[in-house]
């Protein structure tokens, strides 16, 4: 840091397994992943080629290269592994991850239907040889799942052998954890909380109110995803207690 404040909130330090911040990579340019790693490489502890934008990014291989070799993994997004899966091709997606030498994956059935036995024998197989990350909720708006029904899930998909499950709202967080407004489903939240562990769960939350409520409802190391690039050195402020939204939420009383 540039220069030392006393009550900041402790921070896990990288490598860490609480406090994530995952970001979204939409198509960026390696010039642009260049510009971030340098201003914003050491809070980002993973990144998510969103959906399918791998299918056309092009050099594809030197932007993973640029990640690794600034030690930030990537994954490419749950929604390509779909469009695999609902055109029987898990294999051809399993080639895929070796052909790139990814080390994390997402399962995820936002978009397909899909037997959540069969969702959870694909984590089975692919923990096997990675760290998979898994995604629970809809992308479908007017599918609105039961809290019991997300703590059920999630269990069961860490059972199966997913490092962390991850809470849907896509890119824009407006549905899964989030009403079509951007607010927070707080009773879902609350009672999945009361199951899962807190470590256990990357929340999808881009608008800034989302991170907020997380950071003031979980504490400064609560993991969040779909970080927009331009956002990751804001959403630290926001850890820190260095941005009004928790200005004086981690001050001693």
């Amino acid at each position: 840091m540039n220069y030392d404040l006393t009550q900041i909130p402790h921070r896990a330090e990288k490598p860490r397994s609480t406090g994530y911040t995952m970001v979204m990579d939409k198509g960026l340019s390696l010039r642009e992943v260049e510009d971030l790693i340098e201003t914003s490489g050491p809070y980002i502890d993973i990144v998510k080629l969103g959906w399918g934008t791998s299918y056309l990014t092009q050099k594809l291989n030197e932007k993973l290269a640029l990640y690794k070799e600034a030690g930030i993994p990537c994954y490419l997004g749950g929604t390509l592994f779909e469009a695999f899966i609902v055109r029987d091709q898990f294999e051809d997606y399993q080639k895929i991850l070796d052909k790139f030498d990814l080390e994390y994956v997402e399962v995820s059935d936002g978009s397909i239907e899909l037997d959540h036995d069969k969702k959870c024998e694909f984590i089975s197989i692919l923990s096997q040889q990675m760290t998979v990350l898994s995604e629970v909720g809809s992308k479908d708006a007017a599918k609105i799942i039961p809290p019991y029904k997300w703590i059920e899930q999630m269990q069961t998909e860490l059972d199966a052998g997913a490092w962390k499950v991850i809470g849907e709202a896509r890119e824009s967080g407006n549905v899964g954890l989030f009403r079509d407004s951007g607010e927070v489903r707080q009773g879902l939240v609350e009672e999945i909380l009361t199951k899962i562990p807190s470590e256990k769960i990357l929340w999808e939350a881009p608008q800034k109110a989302q991170q907020v409520w997380f950071i003031k409802l979980c504490g400064t190391n609560v993991n969040l995803g779909n970080i927009a690039p331009n956002e990751v050195i804001p959403l630290e402020t926001i850890r820190l207690g260095l941005r009004g939204d928790t200005f004086g939420y981690f001050l001693d009383k």
